[in-house]
Parts: C-alpha cells; sequence; structure tokens
C-alpha cells in the first residue's frame, strides 16, 4: 500500500511564497518521475513542474523563473517551492509520483492542497 501525503497549501497574498511537500510512504522500491498539477474545477488537470530522479526538471511557462521543485530521494519527498505567487496561481495542487512496486511501476496522486493567492 502507498500513500501520498501532501501539505503547505493556505492563503497568501500576491506576492507572496509557499512551500508545497508531498511524501510518498508504503512499500516502495523506488520513485521515479515526480510532479506537480494543479486544476480548477470544471478544467483540465495541467502540469505545473516535473523532476526526473537524476534532477532534470520541467515548468511550465507561466511558472518559470518563480517556481522550483525539487526532491530528497532519501526522504520520498518532492516539494515546490512558489514564489511571486500572483492571484491567477490560484488553485488545487496535486503531486503525481511514478512508483516501482516489486514488480512493475505505477502512479499515484496525493489527495490535493489548496492554494489561495488573494489580497
Amino acid at each position: 500500500q502507498v500513500q501520498l501525503v501532501e501539505s503547505g497549501g493556505g492563503l497568501v497574498q500576491p506576492g507572496g511564497s509557499l512551500r508545497l511537500s508531498c511524501t510518498a510512504s508504503g512499500t516502495i522500491f523506488g520513485i521515479n518521475g515526480m510532479g506537480w498539477y494543479r486544476q480548477v474545477p470544471g478544467e483540465e488537470r495541467e502540469l505545473v513542474a516535473e523532476i526526473t530522479r537524476g534532477g532534470s526538471t520541467y515548468y511550465v511557462d507561466s511558472v518559470k523563473g518563480r517556481f522550483t521543485i525539487s526532491r530528497d530521494n532519501a526522504k520520498n519527498t518532492v516539494y515546490l517551492q512558489m514564489n511571486s505567487l500572483k492571484p491567477e496561481d490560484t488553485d488545487v495542487y496535486y503531486c503525481n509520483v511514478n512508483i516501482k512496486l516489486r514488480t512493475y511501476e505505477m502512479d499515484y496522486w496525493g489527495k490535493g492542497t489548496l492554494v489561495t493567492v488573494s489580497s
């Protein structure tokens, strides 16, 4: 059984910062890619940032230069440092992790954490 636990969401003023964390636990033989998505109700889930096991990163254009994704492989944790937040960053953020189980790999999703950027 694998679980993803997210934390770090909340209310912040425009220009402020938040740091999201997502930790995987359970019977894990390894972790491949880790990423963060966001979704407004009624719209498709959007990839915000992802990081490979080797540390290569991808960012959607709208967050480049403001968000930083990182991971701690020893802790099975992925982080999203969000700076210079804008009202349009308001969303539910979900972590996604590709996990190696005993004989196969599988994608897992966190339950989501709400980020609200408002004055």
